[in-house]
């Protein structure tokens, strides 16, 4: 995507390009969300105990895809880039380095993950009872971890060089294929009636096991797909390209990558630390936090999506050294993250009852949920201001300030005020929430400074 000679753009000209490049973000991030809805009130059918023991490690789960997700920034930064200076050869370099990092990862992670599985509940505190249970859910759900780095990173990639369709439509696939074979793998043959109309539906019966095969299938193909894609993509096809590592182009996407890799192992690790917490609160408590944090992120789907363009036009206004395109581009992109987060807290307060109700009749663990979903809905807003200002400082390459933010927010707010209120104090989920929403307030106060004072572009333009 070349961006020259764009000054003559206006915020009204740059909204259907902000729109052509987020909603099949939108769409797909949509799609996943669904789909965890899904899956968690499939789960929860079998009972709090299942819910909370495939609820109980998905914060690992966050730690490794994050991680992963970080070298899909720095190949975003770097490609971006180049496409913005008009340099598809450049871009297509780096997509054959890709390839490379891929196949490292992907290899690395499928041994290690393996290797710790069963050790993974115990250092989560699950309770004793399911703690067998959450192990097998998550050597299941991680054994194909080569085919989900494929998918993260050249999904990232595809993304940078603005095709965002194609992501999304694997993405639709993957979630549709995981639904399925979930009723075939989840539960026991069983019959539906459908008006007078009596149907067969055969089932493996196999419970979590089910849904971790489920998903592990559907990340496979998912892999594969979008593999296909990138190798016969018209700008960024790293056919033909060595695949040994190239040290200078690989030196610039890891001074990105690797700032933003700590911050996401470092805040992802607390929300390891902070789920660990919580369950040891209780089952109530963990499955109450399981719950929520599956409605809420379906909340958060406008601030991604916007972030994926943000991220991506800041690149290329970087690379085609357009300063007044960057300018309209927050000017535009950041008000109306704003508007899209006001309006999904509002969703989020009026409808959360509702919506927790899909995934459980435990009526202690409806009201917790509800209560902590209501608080985080008024919160909503402040957290999109972040999302957007971290986008374009990604797509600027600049990251170690993201780091230090995420990084003092998570440790001294979130957890340290977590630890006080629950482990000293005795007082439960609500106070580790609200917690966490001050971990968001703190966020918001920093990201703002850094746009307000113009420290996030500083550096980065000449003209």
């Amino acid at each position: 995507m070349n961006t020259k000679n764009t000054n003559e753009y206006t915020s009204r000209q740059m909204l259907p390009v902000i729109f052509a490049l987020a909603w099949p973000t939108m769409l797909e991030q949509f799609m996943q969300t669904a789909v965890q809805y899904i899956d968690t009130a499939m789960v929860g059918v079998l009972g709090t105990s299942a819910t909370a023991s495939v609820g109980a490690t998905s914060t690992v789960n966050w730690l490794i895809g994050s991680t992963i997700s970080a070298l899909g920034v720095g190949f975003l930064a770097y490609i971006s880039q180049s496409l913005g200076a008009g340099d598809t050869s450049r871009a297509k370099k780096a997509a054959g380095q890709s390839v490379f990092i891929v196949l490292v990862t992907g290899i690395f992670f499928t041994i290690l993950l393996q290797l710790i599985k069963g050790f993974v509940p115990v250092w989560m505190q699950v309770d004793s009872s399911i703690q067998e249970d959450a192990a097998t859910y998550f050597g299941i759900l991680y054994a194909p971890i080569l085919f989900r780095t494929a998918s993260i990173i050249f999904g990232t990639e595809l993304r940078a060089a603005g095709d965002t369709k194609t992501p999304m439509y694997i993405g639709i696939q993957v979630n549709l294929l995981n639904v399925i074979l979930n009723y075939l793998l989840i539960y026991k043959t069983r019959i539906v009636s459908i008006s007078a109309f009596k149907l067969t539906i055969p089932g493996a019966g196999l419970d979590i096991r089910g849904a971790a095969l489920a998903s592990a299938i559907a990340y496979t193909w998912g892999g594969i797909a979008i593999s296909y894609k990138f190798l016969n993509h018209a700008m960024i096809s790293p056919k033909g390209q060595k695949l040994n590592p190239d040290p200078l182009i690989l030196s610039s996407v890891m001074k990105v990558a690797i700032p933003n890799m700590m911050q996401r192992f470092a805040t992802s690790l607390g929300y390891v630390v902070f789920a660990s917490i919580i369950n040891a609160i209780g089952e109530t408590a963990t499955a109450a936090h399981t719950i929520a944090n599956t409605v809420e992120s379906a909340f958060y789907i406008p601030g991604w999506g916007m972030q994926t363009a943000a991220a991506t036009l800041s690149g290329n206004a970087y690379g085609a050294r357009d300063k007044k395109k960057l300018d309209i581009l927050s000017k535009t992109v950041l008000p109306l993250e704003v508007f899209f987060m006001v309006i999904s807290g509002g969703l989020l307060f009026i409808f959360a009852p509702f919506l927790v109700q899909l995934f459980t009749t435990d009526e202690k663990v409806i009201t917790l949920a509800t209560t902590v979903l209501r608080m985080v809905a008024v919160s909503e807003p402040f957290y999109g201001i972040p999302i957007i200002i971290e986008g374009m400082m990604q797509g600027l390459g600049k990251t170690v300030a993201p780091f230090i933010y995420n990084v003092l927010g998570m440790w001294c707010i979130r957890l340290t005020g977590t630890y006080i209120c629950t482990v000293l104090l005795g007082m439960g989920l609500i106070s580790a929430w609200a917690c966490m929403i001050g971990h968001n307030i703190l966020l918001f106060i920093l990201f703002s400074y850094q746009y307000l004072s113009g420290r996030w572009r500083s550096g980065t333009m000449s003209v």
